[in-house]
């Protein structure tokens, strides 16, 4: 299932920090903001902030000392896509036997990663429970 319906040239909203882990709970907090307008449930925020935190954490092993971690955001009624990169020296895919990609791809709608150019991106998108729910006829859990 592909819900990459946004323009990728253009993000919604933009955060940029410095690339150390103490800023991780920052991104945390303006993902699910945003989430959150989006009538994700509380479950779905918790949800997306762990999801956020292993990728800016998988991202961050990577980074340059000096880099600036960016957070790039599309948002749509009920889906929220997320891109979270950093300059590396090296950069590569990350192992999709890790612990962090396994819990990413467990909580996300959709994941992937981009290392090129000097950069390693990790995009997830995350669709709201209400929104999934609706879109099938169903209920969501409780």
């Amino acid at each position: 299932m592909t819900h990459d319906t946004h323009d990728r040239s253009r993000a919604d909203a933009e955060l940029r920090l410095p690339a150390d882990g103490a800023f991780v709970a920052v991104l945390r907090t303006a993902t699910t903001g945003l989430a959150a307008r989006l009538d994700f449930t509380l479950d779905d925020l918790e949800d997306l902030r762990i999801a956020v935190g292993e990728a800016a954490a998988l991202v961050l092993e990577s980074a340059q000392p000096d880099a600036d971690l960016t957070a790039r955001f599309w948002l749509r009624p009920g889906m929220l896509t997320v891109a979270v990169g950093a300059a590396a020296a090296a950069p590569r895919h990350p192992d999709p036997a890790s612990f962090a990609w396994t819990v990413l791809t467990t909580l996300a709608a959709e994941v992937s990663a981009r290392a090129e150019s000097g950069v390693l991106e990790v995009t997830l998108t995350a669709v709201s429970e209400l929104a999934a729910a609706s879109a099938t006829g169903g209920r969501p859990r409780t």
